[in-house]
């Protein structure tokens, strides 16, 4: 007569196979939440970036204190405190022709690397010294 049940063999095979699903779906899903994240950073530099132009044309530069732009101070976070928003020249050109905003990821999402906009149009995603597209 047979017995009702699984073998040893059987639960190990079947547990073999959950990992190796495992071991696919769960970076898969860690690097999907990043990219999801992301839109945390993305929102606010747009504001603020819109708020820069709004500046420029009543001052005629731009400000790298975004308290000047009616932010509580120079450096400001993310709603979700995914990063770090702050505002500096582009390169060696005066405020008065580019502005750039950079949102340094935190905690998690510093994994996903830094964003980059600036007002001739520049929008980038830095990681590791490499540029990516948002």
């Amino acid at each position: 007569m047979y017995e009702r049940g699984f073998s040893l063999i059987e639960l190990m095979v079947t547990l073999a196979i959950i990992a190796i699903l495992a071991s696919v779906a769960i970076p898969q899903y860690q690097s999907y939440t990043l990219r999801g994240d992301r839109s945390d950073g993305i929102a606010p530099l747009q504001r603020i970036m819109d708020a820069q132009e709004r500046y420029y044309a009543d001052n005629v530069s731009y400000t790298t204190d975004l308290s000047d732009l009616g932010y509580a101070s120079a450096t400001i976070l993310s709603e979700k405190e995914l990063y770090k928003i702050t505002a500096r020249a582009c390169g060696a050109d005066p405020l008065s022709q580019c502005i750039e905003l950079i949102a340094e990821g935190q905690d998690k999402q510093a994994k996903d690397g830094d964003l980059v906009i600036n007002s001739r149009g520049r929008q980038e995603r830095v990681l590791n010294g490499n540029t990516y597209d948002f």
